[in-house]
């Protein structure tokens, strides 16, 4: 079930952020990531945010974020990837929206095969200012 992030689900979202974030991001150093935990913890209540939670137990397997028409991150935990949940929160905010955009760095192959796949087309190549990997910006359109 996708559903609206709620002020209970904060800390299982926030855990899901950072595990996932050291996980595909290996090239970017862990304290890169804890030292944005707090910002991270206080901006998330303002912003769009929609969660996969489990029907069987309630679990939340991960989420998307969404400022207007950029995706600010698309997570799912680890124990929960390759099983359609990425796709489904996607697919979620795209029959929301007409338009989507999002940046991926360049060494994340697999979020980059995943948005392709997704028919999101790579549109312009930068290097993002606060760790100084490429990345791609990425845009999607109906």
């Amino acid at each position: 079930m996708i559903r609206k992030m709620e002020e209970k689900d904060i800390s299982d979202v926030l855990q899901i952020w950072l595990e996932t974030n050291i996980k595909a991001h290996s090239f970017i150093d862990k304290e890169y990531w804890t030292g944005n935990y707090e910002m991270v913890k206080q901006i998330l209540p303002e912003a769009e945010v929609y969660v996969y939670e489990e029907e069987k137990n309630g679990q939340i397997d991960g989420f998307i974020g969404i400022n207007d028409c950029y995706i600010e991150g698309l997570f799912v935990k680890e124990s929960a990837q390759s099983m359609g949940i990425g796709k489904c929160l996607l697919d979620y905010v795209k029959s929301r929206k007409t338009e989507l955009c999002l940046c991926v760095y360049e060494k994340n192959v697999h979020a980059i095969y995943f948005y392709q796949r997704e028919n999101f087309l790579i549109q312009a190549e930068e290097t993002d200012e606060d760790t100084n990997e490429k990345e791609y910006v990425m845009r999607w359109g109906k």
